[in-house]
């Protein structure tokens, strides 16, 4: 893209409505903006004059007004205006001039229409009046903005970039010159062919292969007495957790926290466009849990972490209470769970020094789902290297898991009563040893083994080498989708736990018709959804571990037919949400959180819907067993 057309896709990128907009649609767009300038004092256009575009300022200021020659509106920067005469007769109503020099960008009405048809979010807000948005602005959209807001909002500020050769005193003048806490490392491609490379700005083939901070340039160069001449390249790592700059905000958040950095490089396709800082998402979002996860590091003891027990519950019902849906509490409370671990982890390498061999501590169920509850327990798994010798090495790592297993349990997380747990010598082996496993979950299924599917199939990396986890994930994704058996096998493993019937005055009542007093929501809503999901995600071969970008893939394919997978994604939401919100009026009610609710305790709201997803729940377990056909036997 010309550097003329990259500039006024970022400048829009930044504000409503195109804040919201694709990468793609941004491209297109660009390239259409026709550019105006006007002198203060002069008119930009006269009240039933004919109207052929949206008008965008890109600089500057200018006044609205009314038939009768009072002032309707002055926007500057940013603004759009026109959109709703665009909409209605294609006429001026409120005539428009420049009471600075103003810069206009002119889209045309082809390329207004096309993006109100492509775009839900645009067609919204161009057909509502600017003050009836704002009045609609509450707890509630606080709660998920994170999820729409892209990171090019907040990345607005180029990033200050060095070649690899550079020394780290040209790249600290460099910081100081621009006041920034990090630059990004260049470096010409290996080949032309280089997936990651870009076009620099010199015309030049380039790139990013890392980044350098101000807390590497202390411990890194001061701290180890380096020389300033030391290039930057030397302390890099050469595989850096990066962000596009279409997704979301809560995504960039998550990655923070999942990875414990607080620079993370923004690019647009292959080019560097920003960096984002923990301290921007902070500003843009105050009242989210990072606050308390930024805590969990900062504590140095065993104590000081089981200590914020009381600070996760607080910050869950501060969360239900701001009307945030069940990934977003999800998701913070995995992150929560992940900083508890990782400090535990950290605390204990403190105390016993560095591992003898790399290993990677393995987060499985609902903390590698991102979808804990404030009621969870802890599954987890050592990923150790090949070179692991038990007889030399065994001692640190179940020492290392015991820590963290009893610090786990000190901060709320409860012990595995199925002893799925790093400390269990089984579930701590090197790598080829899992591959076996998984092979053997896969392609000889029996009921331990379906049980043990269950479970490990849902896994994620929290600390340690990564890529031992990367490689059981593609063993899973690549082998289980070409074997029927073992679909056919956890299909029917799913369908262990069906939901009820519904209610009946103050009884959940079942298929069979018996009355029960209580509901178990994670048991009978939840859980078999989640298996369900998992079956059908296994299926199509999808990498995904959270339930619901399961069902992005899953949707992509034919595997549901019709609305199915919109009807599971709204059953699971909703039976997710009745349970969190039950648990927070446990603990506000000083009882301890379960997943139980009793039905007097239901709003007629919550039955009529309750009822609705388990039905949805019931289909799906039957079109399961129909599309998951157990092979015939060869004979």
């Amino acid at each position: 893209m010309q550097v003329e057309l990259l500039e006024v896709r970022q400048h829009m990128a930044q504000f409503p409505p195109f804040e919201q907009l694709s990468d793609d649609l941004l491209d297109e767009l660009a390239g259409q903006v026709e550019v105006g300038y006007f002198q203060a004092e002069t008119d930009i256009y006269r009240h039933g004059d004919a109207v052929e575009y949206l008008h965008y300022i890109r600089s500057g200021a200018i006044d609205l007004y009314r038939r009768n020659g009072d002032l309707y509106n002055r926007l500057s920067e940013g603004d759009i205006f026109g959109q709703f005469d665009l909409l209605r007769d294609q006429r001026v109503r409120f005539p428009a001039r420049a009471i600075e020099d103003t810069l206009i960008y002119f889209i045309p009405l082809a390329a207004f229409q096309h993006l109100c048809e492509a775009d839900d979010n645009f067609a919204d807000f161009v057909e509502v009046e600017r003050p009836r948005l704002e009045s609609t602005v509450d707890q509630q959209r606080k709660g998920h903005e994170m999820l729409v807001t892209r990171v090019r909002k907040l990345a607005s500020r180029a990033p200050v970039m060095v070649e690899s050769d550079a020394t780290v005193q040209e790249a600290a003048q460099r910081m100081g010159e621009h006041s920034a806490s990090s630059v990004l490392v260049l470096a010409a491609p290996q080949t032309s062919e280089d997936s990651h490379a870009f076009t620099h700005e010199d015309g030049q083939l380039r790139r990013m292969v890392g980044i350098l901070t101000d807390h590497d340039l202390r411990n890194r160069v001061l701290a180890e007495g380096r020389p300033t001449s030391t290039t930057v390249g030397e302390l890099i790592d050469e595989r850096p957790i990066t962000i596009q700059s279409d997704e979301s905000v809560y995504e960039a958040m998550l990655r923070m926290l999942r990875n414990n950095i607080h620079h993370l490089p923004v690019l647009y396709r292959r080019r560097p466009v920003g960096v984002l800082h923990l301290s921007d998402i902070v500003r843009y979002e105050t009242n989210s849990s990072l606050y308390l996860v930024d805590n969990i590091f900062r504590q140095p003891s065993v104590e000081g972490l089981a200590a914020m027990r009381s600070d996760v519950r607080a910050a869950f019902v501060r969360m239900v209470n701001e009307d945030d849906n069940s990934q977003m509490v999800g998701s913070s409370l995995s992150s929560i769970g992940r900083a508890f671990t990782r400090r535990l982890l950290e605390l204990a390498e403190e105390e016993l020094g560095p591992p003898p061999v790399p290993y990677c501590f393995m987060a499985l169920g609902s903390m590698a789902r991102n979808e804990q509850s404030i009621v969870t327990d802890q599954d987890n798994a050592l990923v150790l290297d090949d070179s692991f010798d038990p007889a030399q090495h065994d001692a640190y790592f179940l020492t290392l898991a015991q820590r963290v297993s009893d610090g786990l349990a000190a901060c709320g997380y409860s012990y595995c009563k199925g002893d799925v747990m790093a400390t269990n010598s089984r579930w701590r082996q090197p790598l080829h040893v899992w591959q076996q496993y998984f092979r053997d979950w896969i392609d000889d299924p029996s009921p331990e083994r379906l049980l043990h599917s269950s479970i490990f199939f849902d896994l994620d990396s929290v600390y340690g080498d990564e890529a031992f986890v990367e490689r059981l994930q593609d063993l899973v994704a690549e082998r289980a989708s070409q074997r029927p058996r073992f679909l056919a096998a956890m299909a029917r493993n799913a369908l262990n736990r069906t939901p009820p019937l519904g209610f009946f005055r103050t009884f959940v009542m079942e298929k069979d018709g018996e009355q029960n007093n209580t509901i178990n929501l994670k048991r009978r809503g939840t859980a078999p959804l989640v298996d369900l999901i998992r079956v059908h995600a296994l299926a199509c071969g999808s990498r995904a571990q959270n339930s619901f970008d399961r069902l992005e893939d899953i949707n992509k394919t034919r595997l549901l037919a019709g609305h199915s997978g919109e009807r599971i994604r709204y059953a699971l939401e909703f039976i997710a949400m009745v349970r969190i919100l039950h648990q927070v009026i446990d603990i506000q009610e000083e009882r301890e959180p379960d997943n139980d609710i009793e039905p007097e305790n239901v709003s007629d709201n919550e039955r009529h819907n309750l009822k609705d997803a388990f039905q949805v729940l019931s289909n799906a377990q039957k079109f399961l067993k129909f599309r998951y056909p157990m092979p015939s036997q060869k004979r």
